[in-house]
């Protein structure tokens, strides 16, 4: 089993599409790339403490590819959003890869290269990617909220990996 880790806005949408996929053994929302330790969720929307909203995913990758987790990532949100995603505004739902390991790394760097030059989008890329920092998870009450009410996603479509 491997890690990987993605901010992509609201939590909650990008754990219910990466719950989707074959190969997906757990997930888990929580925050990363902040400064303080064992933030609350009040802490991190204060915007005082650097972190971003992330899912953290436990995947067989002799089920499901890194750059099959990639696709649902770049499918689950906008990538040239600075700071935000749709009415969701704030550092913590920056657009981030989060590598655990330098395999990771190349294939989001490519990933991101290739997705820039298909002039998909009318603005650059933005999404960072930065090493794998210690990842809190969040409150109980976050996890899976979507299926604890009954829905399948807080926006139009769940994305599947292409």
């Amino acid at each position: 089993m491997k890690k990987a880790t993605f901010g992509a806005g609201c939590f909650w949408g990008v754990e219910a599409a990466f719950r989707q996929l074959e190969g997906v053994t757990k997930t888990e929302v929580g925050y990363e790339g902040g400064f303080l330790e064992n933030p609350t969720y009040e802490d991190v929307c204060s915007h005082g403490t650097g972190h971003a909203e992330v899912v953290e995913v436990t995947y067989d990758p002799e089920r499901v590819s890194y750059e099959q987790l990639l696709g649902v990532f770049w499918a689950k949100h906008n990538p040239t959003q600075l700071n935000r995603q749709g009415w969701d505004i704030g550092d913590q739902y920056r657009s981030v890869v989060f590598f655990h390991d330098e395999e990771q790394r190349a294939a989001a760097e490519r990933s991101k290269a290739e997705l820039d030059a298909s002039r998909s989008y009318r603005k650059p890329v933005v999404t960072a990617i930065e090493p794998a920092q210690t990842f809190y998870p969040a409150e109980d009450y976050h996890q899976q909220y979507l299926e604890k009410r009954g829905r399948s996603s807080c926006t139009t479509s769940l994305a599947e990996a292409s």
